[in-house]
């Protein structure tokens, strides 16, 4: 017995079909929007790929444009399905492009982002003017620093683990220059300082850079309780909000195309209606429409058993596989058999 079939007069199945297409429309417009949103967030992941801490962070743009294209390209199909939903010479040449939006449904979910973004990587190699292929570290750093004013990977008490001040730039003759290299034990030139790109412009106070932990170093400065007049953010959490926001942008594009596709489930109706006024070879007059030719467990049971089929077709029979040999068998022994004497 069908599932949930309904009758259809060939107004009702006009009316669904121009319904369906502008529905159709609208999805493939939003997709292309997820696309679009897609490629921009792509596009800022690679301007900042060098401060990145991992590169998985990519997959979230790669699904967003998949499924920008794969709604644009099936739902025009779906639009040229209604369109050609009343004319039987046509429709029949739809059925396997729409299976494949009907397949569509199983990829559209809701897409997350979590991503281990930062600095903790990059500030390592701020020094590195004078090494190829990070001699713009510095540079992206500091912009970066500025743009989303934030210090450090989780603060500015990052930089003081760092050595982000190239030997070339040491004076290697002063003893502070000594003291510090020798003060660990690899050998690098630590000290309680950040870079002038960690600085707020909005601190009524000139900002300090230099001897952040000592009290005595600053007229009326408490390392404890003062705000050294650096931003107080780590660039993590504010790389993670930024991409954050991008990401929750794309959400209502992703589920508006969601809803769509199932609101336009009808197409499975418009389709077994049509084929059903084909059957009956009345083209005008009523059919009945439905989900699933079938009951729910009768077409789980049908699914399993094409399973099988399938299956199985592609294994070789062992009885079969024997038999065979022993028939090559016995067709080279007649081969092999010397000829019997003449009568």
């Amino acid at each position: 017995m069908a599932l949930l079939k309904i009758k259809f007069t060939q107004q009702r199945r006009v009316h669904l079909a121009q319904g369906l297409w502008l529905l159709s429309w609208m999805a493939v417009m939003w997709g292309g929007v997820i696309f679009c949103l897609g490629v921009y967030l792509k596009t800022e992941l690679l301007r900042r790929a060098e401060v990145m801490d991992n590169t998985e962070i990519h997959v979230v743009p790669n699904i967003l444009m998949m499924v920008g294209l794969a709604s644009i390209g099936t739902n025009w199909v779906a639009s040229r399905v209604c369109q050609d939903s009343l004319d039987p010479t046509r429709f029949p040449r739809w059925k396997v492009p729409l299976l494949a939006w009907f397949a569509q449904l199983l990829y559209l979910c809701p897409l997350s982002l979590y991503c281990q973004v930062g600095l903790r990587n990059g500030i390592r190699f701020y020094k590195d003017t004078d090494v190829p292929g990070r001699c713009f570290q510095k540079e992206t750093i500091d912009r970066l620093q500025m743009e989303f004013r934030c210090c450090g990977n989780n603060n500015f008490k990052d930089w003081f683990e760092v050595q982000w001040v190239s030997n070339r730039y040491l004076d290697f003759t002063s003893k502070d220059v000594k003291d510090r290299i020798r003060s660990n034990v690899d050998n690098r030139y630590l000290l309680d300082g950040v870079p002038f790109s960690c600085c707020n412009p909005t601190s009524p106070r000139p900002c300090l850079r230099y001897h952040l932990t000592d009290n005595n170093a600053h007229f009326n400065y408490d390392y404890q309780s003062e705000e050294l007049n650096l931003y107080s953010r780590g660039c993590r959490q504010a790389l993670t909000d930024y991409y954050m926001e991008l990401m929750n942008s794309t959400g209502p594009g992703v589920l508006s195309v969601i809803l769509i596709q199932s609101l336009t489930m009808g197409l499975r109706y418009l389709q077994t209606a049509v084929e059903t006024a084909m059957v009956l070879e009345d083209p005008e007059g009523d059919s009945e429409g439905y989900l699933l030719e079938k009951g729910v467990k009768e077409t789980i049971e049908d699914l399993k058993i094409n399973a099988l089929t399938m299956l199985k077709f592609g294994q070789v029979d062992p009885n079969a596989a024997e038999g065979s040999s022993e028939v090559a068998d016995a067709e080279k022994d007649e081969k092999d058999a010397p000829p019997s004497p003449a009568s």
